[in-house]
């Protein structure tokens, strides 16, 4: 942002600031791009910066970070607003400043939200490296960290496995695959079949064409291949015929195959 060399020889000419009303400052930063106007209308707007700031607590990033990336937003907002465009400056600066402040949480948060010892303890098993690996000469074990620190080799296995979800992978993520002309997707590498996946349909065809059974339909296909019983324990227990049972049983899959062509 360049900003006028003779502003000052410029507000000698003005009434001074703080008599100024937001739109008369914003007119005359128009004219002039004189950065002690824009400080002006970033003290008297710093209010917006703190509101949403607020917004965001609790998320994974101390407060002054957010506010510091949210006062940013705000001085971007300030360098490119328009009075003549008619809006009101709050209106235009509000998704200005969220939106640096996500993109702040996209590039420094974590992807998914860990408590704040973590956090605090992952900063540390950091600082702690970069110190170990220039008193030492070489790249630190865990036990040099962990005595680094005043803490167990385990707490800090701990830290390390939750570090991971600081960033997430893409599972369209590629590898090279050495020896071979295609590469490796990452979903291949983590990913495998739910033996029950296929069993969520087939549950599902069940319910829906048993519930379309009368009565003795259910009892019969119930006990004949959900109790494993012969026709004629069913027979006895139903108090009919195996003949009725065997009719029951045929007339019952039937409508099971007629459900089956329908969604073939």
């Amino acid at each position: 942002m360049e900003y006028n060399a003779k502003s000052f020889e410029t507000r000698q000419n003005m009434k001074p600031l703080n008599a100024m009303t937001e739109k008369e400052l914003f007119k005359e930063f128009e004219k002039n791009r004189d950065i002690v106007i824009r400080n002006e209308l970033a003290k008297r707007y710093i209010y917006l910066a703190e509101i949403l700031s607020r917004k965001f607590v609790k998320r994974g990033i101390d407060y002054e970070d957010i506010f510091q990336v949210a006062s940013i937003g705000l001085l971007y907002s300030i360098e490119r607003f328009e009075t003549s465009r008619g809006f009101e400056f709050s209106s235009f600066a509000t998704p200005t400043i969220i939106g640096e402040i996500k993109k702040h949480f996209r590039d420094k948060g974590w992807s998914i939200r860990v408590p704040r010892r973590i956090q605090e303890m992952s900063k540390k098993i950091n600082f702690a490296r970069t110190s170990l690996y220039q008193q030492l000469q070489r790249t630190p074990l865990t036990k040099d960290i962990a005595d680094f620190l005043e803490c167990t080799e385990e707490e800090i296995f701990e830290i390390l496995e939750a570090s991971q979800v600081y960033t997430l992978k893409s599972l369209d993520l590629t590898y090279e695959n050495a020896g071979e002309d295609k590469d490796v997707l990452f979903m291949d590498l983590i990913g495998e079949k739910d033996a029950k996946f296929e069993l969520i349909e087939d549950r599902d065809f069940l319910e829906k064409t048993m519930s379309k059974l009368n009565k003795i339909e259910k009892d019969v296909i119930n006990e004949r291949f959900f109790g494993c019983k012969t026709q004629m324990q069913i027979a006895k227990e139903l108090k009919i015929s195996q003949m009725t049972v065997s009719r029951v049983e045929k007339k019952a899959i039937e409508k099971f195959r007629r459900e089956l062509r329908k969604i073939n």
